[in-house]
């Protein structure tokens, strides 16, 4: 597969040239590897493209899973603890895990254990690629990569999106990169606070 397009949001693309250039050069290289026509093996069953043979997301998010492992990508999580008062969470927000529920349960209040994970993370860097639901990819950008960023866990995210072009061979519901930028910079220059560099794919 290949990149086509490159959206750098607070300077994403910029920090990992300069700050983590081994980690870009490998993630080109994980995207080059990946060999779109073996993943070309969904027959449709939607009425709108019935026995057409569609890309599998399924086999494509397993072959990125493949070559990311093999150079020791690893599933990270972030903890915290959560509680009813806005008040509480603005003040616990960025202090370590077990000082929030430590402050939650000295106000009176009960702390609820939560978590975020991200399934590919190293040296600061994290890596989501979203051939799922067209819903999750805001989930990725605004609440992931922004919790591990927060957590001081990363630097930057990385979400890798299919081309409309791409996206068009695949089942109906998936996100696509001119679909996902669009949201995001309509958010404005400053939203979601954490540097982020979102890749569109093609074949």
């Amino acid at each position: 597969m290949k990149i086509v397009e490159t959206y750098s949001h607070l300077n994403g693309l910029e920090f990992l040239i300069v700050h983590k250039p081994e980690s870009w050069k490998e993630i080109q290289s994980v995207i080059k590897q990946v060999n779109a026509k073996s993943c070309k093996t969904k027959v449709s069953k939607e009425k709108t493209m019935k026995g057409r043979l569609l890309y599998s997301p399924v086999e494509m998010n397993k072959s990125f899973k493949n070559f990311l492992v093999t150079k020791k990508w690893a599933e990270s999580r972030v903890s915290y603890w959560v509680t009813k008062d806005q008040r509480l969470i603005r003040k616990t927000l960025t202090m370590p895990p077990e000082q929030q529920k430590e402050e939650i349960l000295q106000s009176g209040q009960t702390p609820i254990f939560s978590y975020n994970q991200t399934d590919f993370v190293k040296n600061r860097v994290a890596i989501e690629v979203q051939f799922g639901k067209y819903s999750f990819v805001a989930y990725d950008l605004f609440v992931k990569h922004l919790a591990f960023y927060v957590g001081d866990q990363i630097d930057v995210g990385i979400e890798i999106l299919p081309m409309k072009s791409l996206q068009s061979q695949m089942s109906s519901g998936v996100p696509y990169y001119e679909g996902e930028l669009y949201n995001v910079i309509r958010q404005g220059r400053g939203v979601p606070a954490v540097p982020l560099v979102i890749l569109g794919i093609e074949a």
